[in-house]
């Protein structure tokens, strides 16, 4: 049985389509039909149109082999390359959630010893 997902939030949606969009001007520049693209990435027509839409039910592993079909499959390499927020907050050493470590006793201690 198949598992059932949550919808996209409207601004994932948005970019799922984006990228179909850029995706399928992609392949009509270097003047690729959609059967040769389906075939060399290994997937049926109907999965590349609903790439070319953004539909978000074609699996990320889909995407990225029409990217390399188009020899687009360096920019995944870009996705979520540079974590400015992330590493701002690791450089200011914020707690992280979490239950906070035990500190060790100092009879637990000389129980080691």
């Amino acid at each position: 049985m198949a598992r059932k997902s949550n919808p996209p939030l409207p601004a994932v949606r948005r970019l799922l389509v984006g990228l179909g969009e850029n995706i399928r001007l992609a392949r009509l520049r270097r003047r690729l039909s959609a059967s040769l693209v389906a075939e060399r990435a290994g997937m049926s027509r109907t999965t590349l149109a609903a790439i070319e839409r953004g539909e978000p039910s074609a699996t990320l592993g889909s995407y990225a082999n029409v990217l390399h079909v188009l020899g687009l499959h360096g920019d995944l390499a870009l996705l979520a390359r540079d974590d400015e927020l992330g590493r701002k907050l690791q450089d200011a050493g914020l707690p992280t959630r979490g239950r906070p470590r035990r500190r060790a006793r100092k009879d637990d201690d000389d129980r080691q010893s």
